[in-house]
Formats: structure tokens, C-alpha cells, sequence
């Protein structure tokens, strides 16, 4: 029984496996992707997580904390300037794995572990523009630009002429024709 045995060994002594996750965790945060096994990337997960976390509290212990696990001076100054900023708002999750399939030299089960980008405003502004171009089947009107030209341009022009470019559903060109 396992119990009380958190975490995978991955086949290593204590100090290699420390030493293995402090360098991929720096080079995750340097290059905001990397491939690995599934196992390895399921275990540096937790840990690039807690960084990130330590980012958004932005003081200095969070920094220096930090500090004691990345190797490179410069990556933690990209996770406290670029990388924790962009997921202010975010309560967790600031990492995908996705599962690429085997290593063709040892069968090893690989996949790609990166940053999670925003995508929950980009899906819930995306919804309703779907909505409404599958309603619309009209034909596009002419841009109201050319409208605004002929209205603002030197010469005289009849009125009913003015009308005729107005575009239908287009108030503000509707009150420039009046």
C-alpha cells in the first residue's frame, strides 16, 4: 500500500529528482513549453504552478522564495514582469498538457506541457458573434466609410441621391442624410 506516498520517484535519488525539476521548471519558464514524459510533466505541473502563484504575490519574499528554486536570475525576473502578470485574475490553472503519444526509442508516453493562454475571454466574446452571423443571411452593406465620403465631400449633391447611399440598419448615416 501507498499510503502517505506522494509524488513519482521517476526511478532517481532524491537529489537527482530535485535537481531534474529545479532545471525543467527553469527552462518551462524560459521557454513557456517544453516536452517530456507524461509522468515528468504531470509532477513539474504542481510545481511550475506554485511559481506562478509566488509571481502574483509580487513582494519580495515571493521573489526570493523564487529565487531559491529557479537557477536563472533572469527567468525569474520574466515570471514576475511577463509571465504571473498575464494571469492576475486567474484563480489556477496556468498550465495544458497535451498528450503527444510514444517515444519511438524506449515506448515512453510523451507530452507537451506549456502556458495556458486567456482563452475564457476570447471563447465568451466568440459566442455571440456566432450567433449572430449564422442569423444574418442579407447580404453585407457597403461600408459606411464610402457613405461618409459622399456626404462630406465639396461638391453639391441632390438630396434624393443621398438617400440612395444610405445603408439600411445603419442609424448614424440615416441621421447624416437628414
Amino acid at each position: 500500500m501507498r499510503h502517505n506516498n506522494a509524488g513519482r520517484r521517476l526511478g532517481r535519488t532524491t537529489s537527482h529528482r530535485v535537481a531534474m525539476f529545479r532545471n525543467m521548471v527553469t527552462s518551462f519558464l524560459n521557454h513557456e513549453k517544453i516536452t517530456t514524459t507524461d509522468a515528468k510533466a504531470k509532477e513539474l505541473r504542481s510545481i511550475a504552478e506554485k511559481m506562478i502563484t509566488l509571481g502574483k504575490k509580487g513582494d519580495l519574499h515571493a521573489m526570493r522564495q523564487a529565487a531559491a528554486y529557479i537557477r536563472d536570475k533572469k527567468v525569474v525576473t520574466k515570471l514576475f514582469t511577463t509571465i504571473a502578470p498575464r494571469y492576475k485574475e486567474r484563480p489556477g490553472g496556468y498550465t495544458r498538457i497535451i498528450k503527444l503519444g510514444i517515444r519511438p526509442g524506449d515506448n515512453a508516453p510523451v507530452s507537451i506541457i506549456e502556458l495556458v493562454e486567456e482563452e475564457l475571454k476570447a471563447k465568451s466574446e466568440s459566442k455571440p458573434a456566432k450567433k449572430t452571423t449564422a442569423k444574418k443571411a442579407a447580404p453585407k452593406p457597403a461600408p459606411a466609410a464610402t457613405v461618409q465620403a459622399d456626404v462630406l465631400s465639396s461638391e453639391p449633391v441632390a438630396e434624393e441621391t443621398l438617400k440612395t447611399h444610405v445603408v439600411e440598419g445603419d442609424e448614424a448615416c440615416e441621421a447624416k442624410a437628414d
